[in-house]
Parts: C-alpha cells; structure tokens; sequence
C-alpha cells in the first residue's frame, strides 16, 4: 500500500484569492513550495490535489482554465504532483460528496493508488478540508489559524515546508 499526501490547492500550494484564481497570470505559488513536494517525494509520498473549484459551478470560469492553472503548477513543480481531483460544485447548488467536506475525492484516490489512509496525510487551510481526512483516518495538519476550533488540525504550522518537515521526521 502506498502512503500518500493529500494536498488542498488554494492557500496550501497557491495564494488563496476571495475572487477566485483561475488564470496562470493570477496563480501565484507560495514560498517553499517546490522545496516541501520535493521533500515529500524524497520521502516516497505520493502527492494528491484534493481542491474544491466552486467558482466552475457559479460560471466564473471553465474546467478547461483550472486545467491550465494546474498544468502550470505541475510545470514550476517538475511534475511532482501523482494526481488532481476537484469538485467543481458550489455548496448551495449542488451537495455532491465529491465537494469537501465530501469524501468521494479521497475515496477515489484511496482505490485508484491503493492509499493506507493511516499513513497519509491531509495538508489544508480550512476546516471542510481537514473534516474529510479524519473521517477517513487521515492524519491532518492545519496552515495558519483559520480552522475553527472543533476542526483544528492535528499539527499547525505557518507553510507546506513546515509541513513537510512535521510529516518526514
């Protein structure tokens, strides 16, 4: 079984934008990116996207832009990245388990890879990121402070290379 890393795109990899981010002119990778998927890597991770692209549902933009901005990052990244799921659902339209706090996305990854979930990690910035993780068993760690309290991860640091580390040692 393989151990794996389930990464949430904006505000993990990415600059979180409240007006969505969905051009490559505006998909702006964090410091220390590169550096922390290459650790894990090193470490033998398999690396997974697990993003909700809400902005899809509302019109905002296309499946076919998301697609450019993640080939961008698997460009910077060196193709790094095992894999992308993303829900392109809005909560209030659609209440599609694939959508986070949903666990299809995991679920799909878990069959398709043959994940131990006891040995993988979920890296996010938001509780519906973390909820699903612990669901499955799914260890989890927090970037920055704004989790609620009730879903707080099990670890919180500053950065996805404060993270990296917290999952290599």
């Amino acid at each position: 079984m393989s151990r794996c890393v389930f990464l949430d795109r904006d505000g993990v990899l990415n600059k979180d934008n409240p007006n969505y981010t969905y051009t490559i002119e505006n998909f702006e990778i964090l410091p220390g990116v590169v550096e922390a998927l290459q650790l894990l890597k090193k470490a033998d991770y398999l690396l997974v996207v697990v993003t909700n692209q809400s902005g899809i549902d509302k019109g905002i933009y296309t499946v076919d832009q998301m697609k450019e901005c993640h080939a961008y990052l698997q460009q910077v990244c060196n193709g790094l990245i095992d894999h992308f799921y993303f829900s392109p659902y809005h909560r209030s339209v659609n209440n599609s388990l694939l959508t986070k706090p949903g666990t299809l996305m995991f679920e799909k990854a878990i069959a398709k890879f043959d994940i131990d979930a006891r040995q993988s990690w979920m890296v996010g910035d938001r509780g519906r990121d973390l909820i699903p993780a612990r669901t499955l068993g799914i260890r989890t760690i927090q970037i920055g402070d704004e989790v609620e309290p009730e879903h707080r991860g099990e670890f919180i640091v500053r950065n996805l290379l404060e993270a990296a580390t917290v999952m290599v040692r």
